[in-house]
């Protein structure tokens, strides 16, 4: 039986207050309005924002649904969505794309202005939410709100995707891969020919390796505390792996006397600010 136009009841994982573990609860999810669509969530990342919201350093509005790395099908569409129909693999996006405002028409920028990063305002474009839980309304988290079965998004923060697309392996695409993969391309735009050292192999920084692999880069160089990631940074294209616990002076004296007087290219993929000052000096003068 269809489920448009109904409420769907699902499970979500709630977080209720800061500094307390997600709930998995019943919640009810409203059909989308005029320009929203549901979505039907398959496969969902974590990412260290989620945690911060749950740590408290994000000031957002409490009950919330997290998550914003994810992929799905779309279940149902609101009055005036042409794009998308019931049935499609979509990917919803925590940056908007309205399509007209300064930053979307930029080649250089996609910080569209009807994004909710910073605002945390927890709501759809019409200021209201889908989510209900335990007869009180949940908050949106930057306009996703992956942590569900099901969840609705403005027209706007929705990416159609090919119909073949594995949505276990693309969710990455939402938030991770693309932060990494485009800090590489997009961002520092390295060269061929150059060296990068990327310091940190999670997800983000494994995404980072494949940038400047595909950008052409001849040396990337890899920094982990963790040995156990050197396999994996191998494979995706790191051409040396170094772990600062195995020498006795700074990590930024063995990389410039690795690389005789620096890199091109250094990436902070760790979110550790210490990090960035500290190795800012690698990176060779011109």
């Amino acid at each position: 039986m269809s489920t448009a136009g109904q409420v769907i009841k699902c499970k979500a994982a709630v977080c209720w207050a800061p500094k307390q573990p997600l709930s998995i609860e019943e919640i009810e999810v409203a059909p989308p309005k005029a320009h929203e669509v549901r979505i039907k969530i398959v496969a969902t990342g974590v990412c260290r924002s989620d945690d911060h919201v749950i740590s408290g350093a994000l000031d957002v509005k409490f009950p919330l649904i997290l998550g914003h790395e994810a992929a799905g099908i779309v279940e149902s569409v609101g009055e005036g969505v042409t794009d998308l129909k019931p049935g499609d693999k979509v990917i919803p996006l925590f940056m908007p794309q309205c399509g007209k405002c300064r930053c979307c028409v930029n080649p250089d920028s996609n910080l569209c202005y009807k994004n909710d990063l910073g605002k945390y305002n927890g709501v759809l474009l019409d200021n209201t939410t889908r989510f209900t839980c335990k007869g009180k309304p949940v908050h949106n988290f930057v306009t996703s709100s992956t942590f569900s079965e099901y969840t609705v998004v403005d027209e706007i923060a929705v990416a159609k995707i090919h119909q073949d697309a594995p949505l276990d392996k693309v969710c990455l695409i939402g938030c991770g891969f693309s932060t990494g993969y485009g800090s590489a391309v997009n961002t520092a735009k390295v060269k061929p020919g150059s060296t990068c050292a990327v310091f940190g192999l999670g997800g983000v920084g494994l995404s980072v390796i494949i940038g400047c692999k595909v950008a052409g880069a001849s040396r990337i160089i890899a920094v982990d505390l963790n040995s156990d990631k050197f396999a994996k940074a191998k494979e995706f294209g790191a051409t040396e792996c170094i772990n600062p616990k195995d020498y006795d002076r700074p990590i930024d004296e063995v990389l410039t006397e690795m690389t005789e007087d620096g890199v091109d290219y250094a990436f902070e993929v760790i979110g550790n600010t210490g990090v960035m000052v500290r190795y800012n000096c690698i990176i060779l003068k011109c």
